[in-house]
């Protein structure tokens, strides 16, 4: 049975965003174990969460991610839930809603990892829908 050249590209791509997972993950807990001051425990974890949420979200992590769930989490729709949520996250500490510490740069930290990593999906995402549509043309 044949391959198509999305399920090729996917199924090459699919283990590098699984390693950058698998790494914002790892850097994201270790804020919990070690302690290499303010930078590291205020915004390294605010940094990697919402790009390891975006990553897990898209599916972009296993090659087997035409589902339902990644068809509604398109790269823009993704990325706009998730600074959205980000920004509420700091109103919430704004107001004192809950106990937390407001930091105005941390949602330039949420923003930092997720936009590169959005834009490297979409210029993915975008290349595939190109080739699909050249090769419904032909």
């Amino acid at each position: 049975m044949g391959h198509s050249t999305l399920e090729i590209q996917n199924n090459l791509n699919s283990p590098y965003w699984a390693m950058t997972f698998f790494l914002f993950t790892i850097i994201g807990l270790s804020t919990i174990w070690i302690d290499l001051g303010d930078f590291w425990r205020g915004c390294v974890l605010d940094m990697t969460g919402p790009s390891w949420t975006y990553i897990l979200f898209r599916g972009l992590y296993t090659a087997k991610a035409n589902n339902i769930w990644t068809r509604f989490f398109t790269p823009k729709r993704t990325v706009i839930i998730l600074i959205i949520a980000c920004l509420i996250i700091e109103t919430l500490q704004y107001f004192k809603i809950y106990t937390s510490t407001f930091d105005p740069w941390n949602v330039i930290a949420y923003s930092s990892i997720l936009i590169p990593i959005f834009l490297i999906d979409l210029r993915s995402s975008r290349e595939t829908t190109l080739y699909k549509k050249s090769k419904l043309e032909n």
